[in-house]
């Protein structure tokens, strides 16, 4: 099972992947992580990231397809994955087709969680992690069980992103909706494109991502 969930910032696409990793035996990738992880392994794309990097130049959309099919050929991946900020361009939705084509693999959904924009202010200023295990919180609508201790792992540090707050949502959903959203006609024409309802509450969000996966 592999799945691509579309969103803006604020979407709850972190929360809902943590929930599809656990009941699904799936795990998340971020691109970022896999980035970081491969330049730090010192692998073959590792090496060519970081010689992008180091250049002041934007790594490639062949190395990052490349770091990709790199990690999903590791055990963990066995069952399938979720995909976190990949693709962002119909080129890459593109190459990403070619890479599973070649892998023997190939997209199981694609769901675009609809949200309303003046609502993602409250939702990106309120949200927080585990310090310990990235369990995903917020200060109204997903708050601990227990004051101050993560329910999956009973840590008591949090942390906030940086750019979690209003000031940078208007730019950030600039940027999706000229970068990202152009994605989605090319998954529709596909016929592989779903919708959720990214405003409604959480469970019921994860129930109508799970009516997706079953159908």
């Amino acid at each position: 099972m592999i799945i691509i969930l579309f969103g803006p910032p604020g979407a709850g696409k972190g929360t809902q992947a943590q929930r599809i990793e656990k009941e699904k035996g799936l795990v998340q990738l971020s691109t970022g992580d896999m980035l970081r992880a491969a330049v730090a392994a010192k692998t073959h794309y590792g090496k060519m990231a970081s010689e992008k990097m180091q250049a002041g130049q934007l790594v490639s959309d062949d190395i990052v397809i490349g770091i990709i099919a790199d990690r999903i050929k590791e055990n963990d991946c066995k069952n399938g994955f979720i995909l976190d900020g990949f693709p962002r361009t119909v080129a890459q939705a593109e190459a990403l087709d070619e890479m599973l084509k070649e892998e023997g693999r190939k997209l199981t959904a694609v769901i675009e969680m609809k949200v309303d924009d003046a609502a993602l202010v409250d939702r990106i200023a309120g949200r927080y992690t585990c310090a310990t295990c990235n369990e995903g919180y917020h200060d109204t609508n997903l708050k601990p069980k227990v004051a101050g201790v993560c329910d999956n792992c009973g840590g008591t540090e949090f942390k906030r992103r940086a750019d979690d707050n209003a000031e940078t949502v208007g730019k950030r959903l600039e940027e999706y909706y000229a970068q990202t959203a152009p994605v989605l006609p090319y998954y529709a024409n596909k016929g592989i494109l779903q919708q959720v309802d990214g405003m409604a509450a959480i469970d019921k969000v994860a129930a109508d991502i799970a009516a997706v996966l079953a159908a």
